[in-house]
């Protein structure tokens, strides 16, 4: 059975909502599934899946959330061995800004050895069509 842990972090309900949409996608196809806010997650959440997803809002058009998410986040990079070929998954809100942050992030998550297989950036609340993207987005974390 694939292990999969979801952390992020969330101040208006909608990446907990996604997070949420995203369990149950990948617990339909058979994954263990861990959920957690960044404030409750630890590095071994991260190295004991077999893959991960990550999500956040964006602050503005380069960075996600930088209180928590970022220093969790940052420890990561030197995990990069660790890391290498572990699917990933990206989702995020964003509001009045572009989400150019999510290339930046993308790029980011790469270079700490992940293989980012997918992403998915909301404009302020997600739509039915984007909440099934999520869901989809879980299940490929399984396979």
């Amino acid at each position: 059975m694939k292990k999969v842990s979801i952390i992020y972090w969330s101040c208006g309900g909608n990446i907990e909502a996604l997070a949420n949409v995203m369990a149950d996608g990948a617990r339909e196809k058979g994954a263990e599934v861990t959920v957690k806010h960044v404030a409750d997650a630890t590095i071994e959440d991260v190295l004991e899946a077999d893959s991960i997803a990550f999500g956040s809002p964006a602050v503005d058009s380069t960075k996600i959330e930088q209180q928590e998410m970022r220093p969790f986040l940052d420890q990561l990079k030197d995990l990069e061995q660790e890391n290498k070929s572990k699917n990933c998954i990206l989702f995020a809100t964003y509001g009045w800004i572009e989400d150019t942050f999510m290339k930046v992030w993308k790029d980011e998550m790469t270079s700490y050895g992940f293989n980012v297989i997918g992403d998915l950036a909301v404009k302020d609340s997600p739509t039915k069509i984007q909440t099934d993207i999520i869901r989809k987005l879980g299940e490929e974390l399984v396979q």
